[in-house]
């Protein structure tokens, strides 16, 4: 389980992101591909390709946060579009992580 309280919309990132990005290339990211502004209270989640690892944007209203989780064991299930997103609700979010 992620300890993150959603305030705004939460939007898987699908397709593959490169994990070396961090706050700045995922911020950018949210700005140019997905036409999103990452400063406008939403939560956005992105996966790597092996799916064990994800990061997580967020802005609180006083700074931008970014979370990264990596599983011992397991791969996150993500759904299969190529770009865009898919809005989660608080309750899907706050769902363990499948083992």
């Amino acid at each position: 389980m992620i300890g993150i309280v959603p305030s705004g919309p939460i939007y898987l990132c699908c397709g593959i992101t490169d994990m070396g990005k961090g706050m700045n290339g995922l911020s950018l990211m949210v700005q140019q591909v997905l036409d999103r502004d990452p400063h406008a209270g939403g939560i956005f989640c992105f996966r790597g390709r092996k799916g064990h690892i994800v990061k997580i944007l967020s802005y609180d209203g006083q700074g931008m946060t970014l979370y990264t989780k990596r599983l011992e064991q397991g791969r996150l299930v993500w759904p299969w579009k190529v770009d865009g997103t898919v809005r989660m609700t608080p309750t899907q979010f706050s769902m363990p992580c499948p083992a």
